[in-house]
């Protein structure tokens, strides 16, 4: 490598956005500061990867986040300092949730790090690591990029983040980023997540003993399913057995949410009476990709055993507590299926599996006209009556179509859309092992360049969108036409209930959604205010009918109000009564 800048030969960064477009990264996400200035010209000169500028770093590493899950692989690019440590949060959400993604951070030359200069975004002390040794905390690999090491090292740290589905750092000096480089074009980087084969045979032989033994079979699936590249071969298992299933919010549709065997949400407390009986009494409950957190399991209220049944994990599966390392997921669910196949030209009686639970399906609308009433009566009383969370949920999940990606906040938002059924190829995400408010917005704006053919619909409460509401600005610099539905109950309604009702430290500020998508700069938008099921019925129709605006909807509910799942957990849990209405 020729430590020295060019403008003609393949740089640096040149070789790092090969790299990355070769994992299907064509939009790369920041913010742009000094130090980065001249990296930016090569981005912007790259041919497959397209500069995507938002209004923070924070967003920038929101809408990686995105990007990475709907796309498989995401990237931000900061400048050093102020803007890495904007963007941490977002990057620590991804490590969180196992998304994969870069975070490229340019900062001062080699030169004055040789210094010792005193520059800007620095501590004044001469310590240009300082934010890369942060970055360790909350990534799964990191290197500081030098003209010896530099094509090596970023190889490495994509194949970490590639193999165990975590973001990764590099802290790039710009003269490093724009030096000469003798690229030899790589082959593709590989996933390797091979199964060791005595382990998986070892796996096979407790599997069988534990199938043929059950009386009921349900199987509950979450978000490391798609992680780790397993949707598929779910789909198999459920398809072989015909088992009853049910996810977590974290997992919601990595699986067919209209096939007859699908139960619902599974939430522990906060799931309906028939989702909880069928997981928690299973002879045998087989766990895929699931990780129980709070926040998914109504506050640790699942009353399975979690270290019976078998668990599949990202590579490592359990059978009745006998555990069996280097078995991936996608190798441990191919094994079950082809038990299940065999075992079901067994003998009868060799093999019981759980019957399909009933499913009482709420028939999707037209799109022209969700929660249409046809009866005179009916429609004056949903005129006339207030939106309530029920009725919000009910009309929001049934305006959801396939060609549909949900984005949803933290909070009501969160548990109130996550218990609708959702047909078959809508997507769903959300965020709620970090559950960091004000994600979704950002996310949204990544989601939907990472595939543009379907419409983004965000669902958001009024607290959370004043984190990162610039970021609807930049969703419609790059013309992109979401539906928005805010939900404005006032405050923070989730924290409400979790403790201080009327607490002071839960107001917000009392902004004017209807003005604020135009003083973001959104083109031509379509602003709806609505206070009762039958406005929200007609809001949501028109959205469906104006494919070609950025449409918000504002939904107004009650302070105090919340989605039917809370007010399960609260009966079930007498500390929460007092706020049930």
């Amino acid at each position: 490598m020729k430590p020295r800048s060019s403008k003609t030969g393949e740089t640096v960064i040149d070789h790092l956005l090969y790299r990355l477009s070769g994992l299907g990264v064509n939009h790369l996400f920041g913010v742009a500061g000094d130090y980065n200035l001249p990296v930016l010209d090569r981005v912007l000169a790259h041919p497959k990867v397209k500069w995507i500028g938002t209004a923070s770093e924070l967003g920038a590493a929101y809408a990686a986040d995105g990007y990475g899950r709907t796309r498989g692989f995401g990237a931000l690019l900061t400048t050093s300092g102020v803007g890495e440590l904007s963007a941490i949060n977002g990057v620590a959400g991804s490590y969180a949730e196992r998304v994969p993604l870069l975070h490229i951070v340019v900062g001062p030359t080699q030169a004055s790090e040789r210094a010792g200069l005193v520059v800007h975004h620095t501590m004044g002390d001469a310590d240009f690591d300082r934010f890369a040794r942060a970055h360790r905390q909350v990534v799964c690999a990191d290197a500081v990029l030098r003209p010896g090491n530099a094509l090596a090292e970023i190889d490495r740290v994509l194949a970490a983040c590639l193999n165990e589905s975590r973001p990764g750092y590099l802290r790039v000096p710009r003269d490093v980023a724009l030096a000469t480089v003798r690229s030899h074009r790589p082959p593709p980087l590989p996933r390797e997540w091979a199964a060791d084969p005595g382990s998986l045979e070892a796996f096979r032989a407790a599997a069988r003993a534990r199938l043929a033994a059950a009386d009921t079979v349900v199987v509950l699936a979450d978000f490391l399913v798609d992680r780790f590249k397993a949707r598929s071969e779910l789909a198999g298992l459920l398809r072989a057995g015909a088992f009853s299933h049910a996810v977590l919010a974290t997992g919601k549709t990595v699986v067919d949410e209209s096939a007859p065997g699908f139960l619902g949400l599974y939430a522990g407390a906060m799931s309906e009476k028939r989702v909880r009986l069928a997981v928690d009494k299973a002879d045998l409950l087989i766990r895929a990709g699931v990780l129980l957190a709070d926040m998914t399991t109504g506050k640790f209220t699942h009353r399975f055993d979690p270290a019976a049944g078998i668990d599949l994990g990202p590579t490592t599966a359990t059978v009745e507590g006998a555990t069996f390392p280097d078995v991936p997921l996608a190798a441990a669910l191919g094994v079950l299926t082809d038990l299940v196949s065999d075992l079901a030209m067994a003998p009868a009686g060799a093999r019981r599996r759980e019957p399909a639970a009933p499913v009482h399906r709420v028939p999707a609308l037209p799109a022209t006209a969700p929660g249409r009433v046809l009866a005179h009566g009916p429609r004056l009383y949903r005129s006339l009556r207030p939106l309530t969370q029920s009725s919000l949920w009910e009309a929001v999940g049934n305006a959801i179509r396939p060609g549909h990606t949900v984005v949803t906040d933290d909070g009501t938002s969160l548990f109130g859309i996550a218990d609708r059924r959702f047909p078959r190829g809508a997507r769903f995400i959300a965020q709620p092992m970090w559950a960091s408010i004000g994600y979704s917005l950002p996310a949204l704006l990544g989601a939907q360049l990472a595939d543009p053919s379907r419409r983004g619909v965000l669902i958001i409460g009024d607290g959370a969108a004043q984190l990162t509401a610039p970021e609807l600005g930049t969703i419609s610099r790059y013309r992109l036409k979401p539906i928005v539905i805010l939900v404005n109950n006032h405050g923070y309604t989730i924290e409400r209930i979790t403790h201080g009702l009327r607490a002071e430290y839960n107001d917000v500020a009392r902004w004017r959604w209807g003005k604020v998508p135009a003083a973001l700069g959104v083109s031509h938008p379509l602003v709806l205010k609505v206070r009762s099921p039958a406005a929200l019925d007609r809001a949501l129709a028109r959205a469906a009918a104006t494919p070609h605006r950025l449409v918000l909807i504002e939904a107004a509910t009650g302070r105090y109000d919340v989605p039917p799942a809370l007010k399960r957990l609260a009966l079930n849990r007498p500390d929460r009564a007092r706020w049930v209405a």
